[in-house]
């Protein structure tokens, strides 16, 4: 800024000058406005000549606002399943399994024999698929329904002996095909054997009791209330995981859930439904269920991790496979057995 700024206002004759002259007005110059405008004339300066630009919401002089960040939208926490299609197979299979249950008790083993058999062929499938081993299926199959018959008909001495031949069945089947992976093949079928039928042949003992369809129901009841504790009580409160490593959506609180809904649904189905079974019994049953359950649960997300997939199969809408569902049934079932041999007898 020059000196003249803030000194003595410029004479006639001195650029700059507005006054009037002794002779009367410059030719050219523009007429003074008040004396009050001086300052103002001085201090103004020509604006830059920009373009115009559209203003927001109408014709402004005001240059256009930034747009304001938006804020990101919270993600709505969802089931990560169809519960529609969920729960009408879930009551659909409710419905033949209750009726088979209560009308001919052989019909109930043929239905549990059809699902080891179906679940042993996705299991086999995917050991095949994914890791290249070939599990011999028609043996364990027919060995399969042959065990869970056995355990109906001939109880615990039954079901060890048609799991002993099936894994023969096994060992000598593989032996028509190439040696090339034969150990791993027959080890696989050996604990498909095992993991799937065996287990399944104690909820066909647990029919044989007089009371054995409330056995079995109670079995079923118990299993079912401690996963629907562990994802109702986990979806909405779960915030520590149980086994990130193995099934990231498996909560510490979820655990809890399926432990408090399963004591409370084993105390009323001891005192209700199970001839001279008491209410503390079932809190002891619900506890070991909902251990069980988890740990089979997590069991079978263990095999599914290891072999890249999230379902073994895509029978059941909303489900996955059978054996999505006979995860926690299986280990449960020879728990179950047991304490209500120690608890009611046999």
């Amino acid at each position: 800024m020059s000196d003249s700024s803030w000194g003595a206002p410029p004479q006639a004759g001195q650029a700059g000058y507005w006054g009037p002259t002794a002779g009367g007005p410059v030719q050219g110059a523009a007429t003074a406005g008040p004396a009050y405008d001086a300052p103002e004339a001085q201090q103004t300066r020509p604006m830059p000549s920009v373009p115009d630009v559209p203003a927001y919401g109408g014709d402004q002089d005001d240059d256009p606002m930034p747009d304001a960040p938006q804020p990101v939208p919270v993600p709505k926490k969802t089931a990560g399943r169809d519960l529609s299609a969920a729960i009408g197979v879930g009551v659909g299979l409710g419905v033949v399994i209750i009726a088979s249950l209560f009308v001919v008790k052989a019909v109930f083993v043929g239905v549990v024999a059809v699902a080891v058999v179906v679940g042993l062929w996705e299991l086999t499938s995917r050991l095949q698929e994914r890791k290249g081993i070939r599990a011999p299926l028609v043996p364990l199959a027919v060995g399969g329904a042959a065990m869970v018959v056995a355990g109906y008909a001939r109880g615990a001495e039954g079901a060890w002996v048609a799991m002993a031949l099936t894994a023969l069945a096994v060992l000598v089947w593989r032996m028509t095909q190439p040696p090339e992976g034969y150990l791993k093949d027959v080890t696989a079928g050996v604990f498909a054997a095992f993991y799937v039928p065996f287990l399944a042949t104690f909820v066909a003992m647990m029919l044989t009791a007089d009371d054995g369809a409330w056995r079995v129901l109670t079995f079923l009841l118990l299993t079912v209330v401690s996963d629907t504790g562990a994802y109702a009580v986990g979806w909405r409160f779960g915030k520590h995981k149980l086994a990130p490593r193995i099934s990231p959506g498996k909560t510490r609180e979820g655990l809890m859930g399926a432990v408090a809904f399963a004591m409370v649904a084993g105390a009323l189905c001891m005192q209700f439904l199970i001839e001279d079974g008491a209410w503390w019994q079932g809190l002891i049953l619900g506890l070991a269920v909902a251990g069980s359950a988890t740990l089979g649960d997590l069991g079978e997300s263990m095999i599914k991790r290891d072999l890249g997939i999230k379902d073994m199969g895509t029978l059941l809408p909303g489900h996955g496979g059978i054996m999505d569902r006979l995860d926690s049934l299986l280990p449960t079932a020879p728990v179950v057995w047991l304490l209500l041999v120690v608890f009611v007898g046999s």
